[in-house]
């Protein structure tokens, strides 16, 4: 790797040495195994250029990285790269100041709409990065663009004097650029297909609760990490209740790690992906993390039984570590094995466990007449039926009742033209495994 030899002096001018992704060519010596050891002799190479034998005067070597997590230690040391300044997200006050400069030109130029406001822009703009802006302005300029565009007549051209980006363009564009520390609302909504409904006194008292523990972490400076687990048998609404309190909270970094995004991951890999998680929310000033089925994360088996050591370490280490000052962590855990995860030592790295309950008549009666599926007649009936059903069985037995028994009435039951036969129901009931 070629540097600048650079003839300096106390009378010399400054020189000015730029390292932009430093990490691409100064990782931790060790950590990559290419079998050539060029990785280390670039490492040991500027280390002895920046404090070597000869003193270089006058020069400034500015190094710049997202990763900083991969560069070797000894090029942080004091007398090398010693002043480490953190740039972190933009503020409100900041994001407006970026969209102002991104739409200057535009706006001395008559192409924004007078419905435009950069307040309101920057305050729906949470977590966005000022690269992330400037593809937010960008997108919000090819739709006003496409406005003016023919598909009949490609060849035709465009009326700039015309163009005008609006308020429902920039809007569009939050749509279209989301937010690398932003929070995964697509992810969440996967996991509450079915919509929230009324479960009862038990499910609302739980949900209510962690929603409290959310409150808690945004207001108080005395909880800067909170974790909570919810436990209770498979299809229960652990996981979409989770997802609830993450899309209600309202924070500005929600992310859910699950066994699905990890499927052909080695441990070490799983491991360092969890780790990125949480170092991602230390970024943000209030964040919430998902740990949906735990047990699936350590790879437990109950045949054996088996479980991953490394993951559970790396989780209870993560669990217990207070997040930077002026940051704030909920963590929410998800198990249907809590006896597991109390044999490990997991359960004591949570600070609130909750027991979410299968369904009895009661609850099973409310979720009914909310899906409004049956004749009143047959509600009561259909709950004593589905009593100690978890909340997801349930919403398969209705859905597989609502086909009816030629299939094709689903649309009518659920627009309320028809409802489901008892026979039927019930048949479809004998066809689920209940535990």
């Amino acid at each position: 790797m070629p540097f600048l030899q650079i003839v300096s002096g106390d009378q010399s001018d400054l020189h000015v040495i730029i390292f932009d992704e430093i990490d691409a060519i100064c990782k931790s010596r060790g950590s990559t195994r290419d079998g050539t050891g060029v990785h280390d002799s670039i490492v040991n190479q500027l280390l002895t250029k920046i404090d070597g034998v000869e003193a270089l005067n006058n020069v400034l070597l500015i190094g710049m990285t997202n990763r900083k997590d991969l560069l070797d230690e000894a090029l942080m040391r004091p007398g090398r790269l010693e002043v480490q300044v953190e740039i972190s997200l933009p503020d409100e006050n900041g994001r407006f100041q970026i969209l102002q400069i991104h739409t200057n030109r535009m706006r001395e130029n008559s192409f924004l709409s007078p419905d435009i406001n950069l307040q309101e822009l920057a305050a729906r703009t949470k977590n966005y990065s000022g690269a992330e802006l400037e593809g937010v302005v960008k997108s919000a300029v090819s739709y006003a663009l496409n406005r003016q565009l023919s598909l009949d007549d490609l060849t035709k051209s465009i009326d700039e004097e015309n163009i005008k980006v609006t308020m429902e363009d920039f809007l569009n564009a939050l749509h279209e650029v989301t937010p690398a520390f932003g929070a995964s609302t697509d992810d969440l909504e996967r996991c509450r297909l079915n919509g929230i409904v009324d479960c009862g006194e038990r499910h609302d008292h739980i949900f209510k609760r962690t929603m409290l523990l959310a409150e808690q972490v945004k207001v108080s400076s005395g909880s800067p990490l909170v974790t909570v687990l919810l436990e209770g048998p498979s299809g229960s609404g652990k996981t979409a209740m989770a997802a609830t309190v993450g899309i209600g909270s309202d924070f500005s970094y929600v992310k859910i790690i699950s066994a699905e995004s990890m499927i052909g991951l080695s441990e070490a890999s799983k491991c360092a992906q969890i780790v990125k998680v949480f170092e991602d929310a230390y970024k943000s000033t209030l964040s919430i993390i998902v740990l949906d089925d735990i047990e699936r994360l350590l790879e437990y088996v109950a045949i054996g039984p088996r479980f991953s050591n490394l993951i559970s370490q790396t989780l209870m280490v993560l669990l217990k570590r207070l997040p930077p000052k002026g940051k704030n962590l909920l963590v929410i855990g998800t198990t249907s094995e809590v006896t597991f995860l109390e044999s490990v030592g997991v359960c004591d790295a949570f600070s609130v466990t909750y027991h979410v309950p299968m369904l009895k008549t009661e609850d099973a009666k409310k979720v009914l007449q909310q899906l409004n599926v049956f004749s009143q007649g047959d509600v009561d009936a259909a709950a004593e039926a589905l009593n100690d059903m978890p909340l997801k069985r349930l919403y398969m037995v209705v859905e597989m009742a609502a086909q009816g028994e030629s299939g094709g009435s689903a649309e009518a039951i659920y627009s309320g033209k028809e409802t489901i036969q008892m026979s039927h129901f019930y048949d479809c009931l004998k066809d689920i495994v209940r535990y």
